[in-house]
């Protein structure tokens, strides 16, 4: 069980914070609240007390004793503020001491994450920017916030990521530390496809395969946190948008292909984690085929459908880095790592992630275990964890064979 110190600031999305409670509650961790005088307007202390089960104070001067101020933050494996004011980050930039989180801030040696959530105008203003540099400078995440509607009738980047974003990109920082959210990917351009795409049989059935896209809304969700502007390409998807992300649908292996196409233009990294139907029908009837019937088909004829991975290898723009990803499983010919190291040569990609899924070991679960090969005869190997740390792992990967961004 870890030390973990939720700082709430005085905004409107303070109510969120109480999600993010309770997933860290929920997780086995023990919570200690410790909000601003003017968050506990939106949120009262009773609320965070009883979800968290430890007290809830705002000022250095209660339970003097215990010197609060300094213990808390000494004592934290991991400090979180959500939201992150305006008026919060300049303070923390400052190095302020004037209410108990503050004090904290001051007095944490462990990894620290800002979840900044404020109206437009204030998170693009100069002095915002500069705030977010010094605290991102001193070794603090800083993420960046989601776009969508704020108070009022106003909408814009400064909303609050959603709690489960949060807490997923939280526990990375956990466990891996600050280094595993630093905001290398920004001014870059990411395309990712994830899911599995189906190919239909008839108007009710179709073709597919176990994709939960688990892993490529892990990588979105992580590659935003690190900076980039992140499209994501989703078949078949039923999971939240992750903050900061772009997505477009798609169903088939056609469709998809259609899409990867045109968003990897100007991207600078392109990942294909989506499960792609080898094959497809060659007719998909028009209506349900039935049993018993004179449509009934004795057997059901595919074609091959167009190798998307290969095609963005061949029209890749300079500079482009593509990744592939491979699902394998080990037979009478070759082991995964051989199989897997064939693909790559035969692909073209830069660096290809590798997937062990003999028994089930990866689809629909939470956690997963790769081995990142690059062309160059590296592998680098990403150990059994969430599929979020393993996408920070990817990214680091990623990261290092990247030049300079671009200007645009």
């Amino acid at each position: 069980m870890s030390s973990i110190v939720l700082g709430v600031s005085g905004g409107v999305a303070a109510y969120k914070a109480a999600f993010v409670l309770r997933a860290f509650t929920e997780a086995g961790h023990d919570v200690r609240v410790v909000p601003t005088p003017g968050a506990l307007h939106f949120v009262g202390a009773a609320t965070f007390e009883a979800l968290s089960g430890n007290p809830v104070t705002t000022d250095v001067w209660s339970d003097v004793p215990e010197v609060a101020h300094v213990r808390i933050g000494q004592h934290a494996d991991l400090v979180v503020v959500a939201p992150a004011t305006a008026d919060l980050l300049a303070r923390a930039a400052m190095g302020r001491a004037d209410d108990l989180l503050t004090a904290t801030l001051l007095t944490a040696s462990c990894p620290v994450v800002f979840v900044p959530a404020m109206h437009t105008e204030m998170w693009l203003h100069p002095a915002t920017q500069d705030n977010v540099a010094t605290l991102r400078r001193r070794g603090a995440v800083v993420l960046p916030p989601a776009v969508g509607r704020l108070t009022g009738p106003d909408s814009g980047p400064g909303r609050l990521p959603e709690p489960a974003d949060i807490a997923a990109l939280a526990m990375v920082v956990l466990k891996h530390g600050a280094d595993s959210l630093r905001p290398d990917l920004s001014g870059r351009r990411v395309v990712i496809s994830a899911g599995g795409t189906r190919e239909p049989l008839d108007p009710v059935r179709y073709l597919g395969n176990r994709s939960s896209g688990k892993q490529g809304w892990a990588l979105a969700r992580v590659a935003a946190a690190r900076g980039a502007d992140v499209v994501l390409v989703a078949a078949n998807v039923d999971l939240p948008v992750p903050f900061g992300v772009r997505v477009v649908p798609v169903g088939t292996a056609e469709e998809l292909r259609t899409a990867m196409l045109a968003e990897a233009v100007e991207a600078d990294v392109v990942v294909m984690s989506a499960a792609v139907a080898d094959f497809r029908p060659e007719v998909a009837a028009a209506t349900k085929l039935k049993k018993g019937s004179a449509g009934e088909p004795s057997a059901v004829p595919l074609v091959r459908n167009p190798d998307v991975l290969a095609e963005l290898v061949t029209k890749r723009t300079a500079g482009q880095l593509v990744v592939g990803f491979a699902a394998e499983t080990g037979d009478e010919d070759a082991d995964v790592l051989t199989h897997a190291r064939d693909k790559l040569a035969r692909k073209g990609c830069d660096l290809l992630v590798v997937n062990d899924v003999s028994g089930g070991q990866v689809f629909g679960r939470a956690d997963n275990a790769v081995i990142v090969l690059g062309a160059d005869g590296s592998a680098t190997e990403v150990p059994r964890d969430s599929k979020d740390a393993v996408a920070a792992g990817i990214w680091t990967a990623v990261a290092a064979r990247l030049g300079d961004p671009p200007s645009r």
